[in-house]
């Protein structure tokens, strides 16, 4: 158990649905918004919009707010990018989840993303390139590496089938956009739903969604006996690109010489990410009459399939225990 001062930041952050699709009494949490939008692609993508552009309207009037107490330090992360601060410490939290990872042309994009954020934010802690990742299904997490290893176990008859799963069960996922809170901020992407199909993409292969994928994940992993323990299921389709570490970027200095919020300085923060989703929406979402950009779109599975994996990987650490075969 953390101490008081090593809350993670993800204690502070809160999560909830806000699709407008109450909680369900299935034993698979991903049934309620499948059944809720009558298994239609374009109704679970409006779900899963409305969850985005509520949540973010919600952290902006937070951010902006005067009464803000300043942006989330994730104290973990900190003293793992400054071991000065707590010399010999090591991240307690093992976790045992599948990833999917980003293809070529998206980790591009984010790669660009991130140094458009570092000019108005130069001590944002950044996601590395390498390790970015979206969490398909959390099995559970911050338990010991033995209870880890014993679930891996347990699971472990099944991980093939589900890190193979995305050769055969190809969810598109489109429409980028950047979503942030006061603790982090991240590449979100709505399931597809006939949109700006190109190739042998059919209408009928988007019926297969994004969080159909998440259902069957869930199903499998359950059918192996082991407990899913998610610390969240909620409609988002994300990858954390960076974290803050230090209130420096948007703090300012008091009368009595204390560090303060600056609200200016936040202000010009949320700017740079609207500005940044104008020109996403522009350049890297279906448009009429215009391909979409590379990175725009994603078939889960691209390149990589699923990447099974286990340890202290909160910040996309960890070790792989099976990766599937990508397309």
């Amino acid at each position: 158990m953390l101490g008081p001062d090593l809350d993670s930041a993800h204690s502070r952050n809160t999560f909830e649905d806000l699709s407008g699709v109450p909680v369900s009494a299935s034993s698979n949490p991903y049934d309620a918004l499948i059944h809720a939008s009558a298994n239609e692609p374009a109704h679970l993508q409006a779900r899963y919009n409305t969850h985005r552009l509520t949540r973010t309207d919600q952290q902006r009037t937070q951010l902006l707010d005067p009464a803000f107490p300043g942006v989330i330090v994730d104290p973990i992360l900190q003293r793992l990018e400054d071991p000065s601060l707590d010399v010999g410490y090591v991240d307690p939290r093992h976790c045992l989840v599948f990833w999917a990872r980003p293809p070529s042309g998206l980790r591009e994009l984010i790669s660009n993303i991130q140094q458009k954020l570092r000019s108005v934010a130069p001590k944002l802690w950044l996601m590395p390139v390498d390790n970015l990742h979206m969490t398909t299904l959390e099995v559970t997490h911050s338990l010991s590496n033995e209870e880890i290893n014993r679930l891996a176990d347990t699971l472990s008859p099944k991980i093939p089938e589900i890190t193979e799963y995305t050769f055969d069960h190809r969810a598109r996922l489109i429409k980028p956009l950047l979503s942030y809170d006061g603790a982090a901020i991240a590449v979100s992407f709505l399931p597809a739903a006939g949109e700006g199909l190109h190739g042998n993409r059919t209408l009928a292969d988007d019926g297969y969604t994004y969080h159909h994928l998440r259902r069957d994940l869930y199903e499998i992993c359950k059918s192996s006996g082991v407990a899913v323990a998610s610390r969240y299921t909620v409609p988002s389709a994300h990858l954390t690109i960076g974290r803050f570490v230090t209130q420096e970027d948007f703090s300012k200095a008091a009368q009595d010489g204390t560090s303060i919020p600056d609200r200016e300085k936040m202000k010009k923060w949320i700017d740079v990410i609207e500005d940044l989703n104008l020109w996403l929406q522009e350049e890297y979402w279906p448009n009429r009459g215009k391909a979409i950009g590379p990175g725009g779109e994603w078939i889960v599975g691209m390149e990589k399939g699923l990447d099974c994996r286990r340890g202290t990987l909160w910040y996309g650490g960890g070790e792989t225990v099976r990766l599937g075969k990508g397309f």
